[in-house]
């Protein structure tokens, strides 16, 4: 059931997700920056370590693939330790180096607007987002509908979504990359809303689009339609009778 290179793959992905992601924040580059380190950082790798793990590197990608049965559950066990692990070590060197320049990690937070003032709403964006990502995760990689661009579809709504959401949530969509700087920063992991929005919130939207995955899927919903040949009557034409005209016997006398 455990895999060492499994682990070692979702290990470093998320290591590189919150390393690079929360970086991104740390020094300033800007809304666009962020999500297109983001986008980048999943796409790459979803390339280099796909056919090792699948790369998930996002505990609610791993359980909306253990509740589609892609994974097994206790598989998704390990997916998630290492997942949590590659995080708060990615966060911990973080702050060892920034607080080397006299600086800290909480611009690497994922925090927005909606996380003090309204908590329930920020849930409702991650949930939303959540289903998204997850969304063409199912459809493009799972189902094998995108090909050579699936990595690309993946980092590319992931690096949307930051763009929509990350002025209102930070727009995590991923347990892990909220908790492991909450661990170094405010709000921390104590707070209770770190976990109604960035928990709750990506585990709704990750159910959420497995049943509309599994309904799209459905085989009793999707029918082929089977086109029917006409055959062309072929009508045969009656026999022609031909007289035969009787020859007349001339006698000679």
């Amino acid at each position: 059931m455990f895999n060492l290179k499994v682990f070692l793959a979702e290990f470093i992905g998320t290591f590189a997700l919150v390393y690079i992601g929360a970086g991104a924040g740390i020094v300033n580059a800007g809304l666009v920056g962020v999500a297109l380190a983001h986008g980048f950082t999943l796409a790459v790798f979803a390339y280099a370590y796909g056919h090792i793990s699948g790369t998930h590197i996002n505990p609610a990608v791993t359980f909306a693939l253990a509740l589609n049965g892609t994974v097994k559950w206790g598989q998704a066990v390990f997916y998630w330790i290492a997942q949590f692990a590659g995080a708060i070590f990615a966060a911990f060197l973080l702050k060892l180096i920034v607080e080397s320049v006299g600086a800290n990690i909480n611009a690497g937070a994922t925090v927005g607007a909606l996380t003090d003032k309204a908590p329930v709403m920020a849930m409702i964006v991650e949930a939303v987002l959540t289903f998204f990502l997850v969304n063409t995760i199912l459809h493009t990689a799972v189902a094998g509908k995108g090909g050579r661009f699936a990595g690309w579809a993946i980092g590319s709504t992931l690096a949307f979504a930051i763009l929509a959401g990350g002025p209102l949530t930070g727009a995590s969509l991923n347990p892990a990359r909220t908790f492991g700087p909450a661990i170094f920063t405010d709000p921390g992991f104590k707070n209770v809303y770190t976990y109604i929005i960035y928990f709750f919130g990506p585990l709704i939207g990750a159910t959420l689009a497995v049943m509309a995955f599994n309904f799209f899927y459905s085989t009793d919903e999707v029918e082929e339609e089977v086109e029917e040949e006409v055959v062309p009557e072929v009508v045969e034409a009656a026999p022609v009778k031909i007289r035969k005209t009787a020859a007349r016997k001339t006698t000679e006398k």
